[in-house]
């Protein structure tokens, strides 16, 4: 189990770092192993994480895509992403860490939303096209993993946690 949090502007460019950051310190009981955030114009992303699949600090969230085109923030398990990296043509020496949510980041590149359609597992994440400032935010088709978010004039906040 991770955490995960942010908050979206509409109306332009906000100064959310500190608040992500204080969502953030709620979400320790989630994710106790690393925390991180992403401000960049008017997407602000933060993370708890709970380390199971990658150890190592290369499963630092949120992560940034290999191209830098794409940063997400995840909590969940993608269970086939080992057979998702051989469709994508994925060796390990092409990987910088041994997790799932750089294989999502692989698929999101590759397949845009279509990727939703190939995902086996439980989760919730934010994707955030870096270059535009489009965010998807996403779950698995049951709901296992929470997620839940609050429009409120210009801006949408959302979270793991109440």
């Amino acid at each position: 189990m991770c955490g995960i949090c942010g908050i979206i502007r509409f109306g332009g460019q906000g100064d959310d770092l500190a608040v992500v950051r204080a969502m953030t310190r709620a979400l320790v009981p989630r994710g106790p192993d690393d925390e991180g955030t992403h401000g960049e114009g008017a997407v602000t992303l933060g993370n708890r994480r709970l380390a199971i699949l990658d150890l190592s600090p290369a499963g630092h969230m949120p992560m940034t895509s290999a191209s830098g085109r794409h940063v997400v923030t995840f909590n969940g398990e993608i269970y086939n992403h080992r057979e998702l990296a051989r469709e994508l043509g994925l060796g390990a020496d092409e990987l910088r860490s041994h997790g799932d949510t750089e294989i999502l980041l692989h698929a999101w590149e590759r397949w845009g939303e279509g990727a939703l359609d190939r995902l086996v597992g439980q989760f919730a994440f934010a994707m955030c096209e870096r270059a535009t400032g489009r965010v998807w935010l996403a779950r698995d088709r049951f709901g296992e993993k929470p997620l839940y978010y609050h429009r409120d004039g210009d801006a949408l906040t959302f979270a793991s946690s109440l």
